[in-house]
């Protein structure tokens, strides 16, 4: 692994953003960040990324390429909550396995924004159809968490609410944003969109600052309550993440070449949902822990990628 790229990452203020958030609430510092002020920078950072990749996108000749990459992305998302969800079940309740498995199994916006970021370190550029599949990659995984707790659960009388988090799924309003700026980025003049490239591009890195101190504050106030739930859950959202964004990493070369987009596809399954999945699960299995599946995401699983799994990923991904 690149050392430089490592100490990259680490030295990322992003990233040190996030660690001080962690850190305010460790000393009891009054520090927070306002809600109406959080949702509107994650929906600033959803807005912005869909509609790069829309304008990214109304560049590119769509062919079988982008079609196969499209289903890869689809069938990663269906895969690995499936797999993970008998790996949970050795220590966890139905209800924490499917909650778990379907956020491994969903992307995380923040995380892509912070790989393209990286690759922009990198002078590398992804194509803009990866933007498609990040959002197409949150639904499925829910979908099949979901119905993973609705067989394995022998409380007959507790039932999912399935057309509630079907619709909920692909509704959400983070899935529903980035696919809706990802459409106008692409349908828009590309002149008149350039009167809102200082919003969209300018400012974007201190957004994404802002809004991973504000995480980093949510993550340390859950933390406590997760480490007195042992080693497993720890382990696993170093590990799991990790073994998935490698695989994907190696067999992404049989769907694409282009070495920005499989590091991009690496980087969303190794990536754990804290925004839709929590949202989801909240509706339909309020029995689900997210004192639990938060942590893991959000707390252990997002800057072990962004400091050693973003490392690896390129690296795979160039030797393969």
């Amino acid at each position: 692994m690149n050392i430089n790229l490592l100490f990259e990452n680490l030295t990322n203020p992003a990233l040190l953003f996030f660690v001080l958030g962690i850190l305010a609430v460790y000393v009891k510092s009054d520090l927070q960040i306002p809600e109406n002020s959080s949702k509107f920078i994650s929906l600033y950072l959803l807005f912005a990324i869909g509609f790069k990749g829309g304008q990214e996108l109304s560049h590119e000749v769509i062919d079988a390429e982008i079609g196969w990459s499209m289903l890869f992305g689809i069938f990663i998302s269906l895969a690995i909550p499936f797999y993970t969800f008998f790996i949970l079940r050795k220590k966890f309740s139905v209800y924490n396995s499917g909650a778990i498995a379907a956020a491994y199994g969903s992307v995380s916006a923040v995380t892509f924004v912070t790989a393209a970021t990286f690759l922009e370190s990198q002078q590398m550029h992804f194509h803009g159809h990866m933007v498609a599949i990040m959002a197409l990659m949150e639904s499925p995984a829910i979908i099949i968490g979901l119905l993973m707790i609705s067989f394995f659960n022998k409380e007959m009388e507790d039932t999912i609410k399935k057309r509630a988090v079907l619709k909920h799924s692909f509704t959400n309003g983070s899935v529903f944003l980035i696919l809706g700026s990802l459409i106008i980025g692409y349908i828009a003049n590309a002149k008149q969109a350039e009167g809102i490239k200082p919003f969209t591009n300018d400012l974007f890195k201190g957004f994404l600052a802002i809004f991973l101190l504000d995480m980093g504050i949510t993550s340390g106030k859950k933390l406590k309550d997760f480490f007195s739930m042992g080693w497993f859950p720890f382990l696993f959202a170093i590990f799991i993440p990790l073994l998935n964004g490698t695989l994907v990493a190696y067999c992404s070369q049989w769907v694409t070449h282009d070495i920005s987009n499989r590091f991009i596809f690496a980087i969303l399954a190794a990536s754990a949902s804290y925004i839709a999945v929590p949202a989801a699960m909240k509706i339909s299995v309020p029995k689900a822990n997210p004192g639990l599946f938060l942590p893991m995401a959000l707390a252990v699983t997002f800057p072990i990628n962004i400091t050693i799994g973003m490392p690896l990923y390129l690296l795979v991904v160039k030797m393969t």
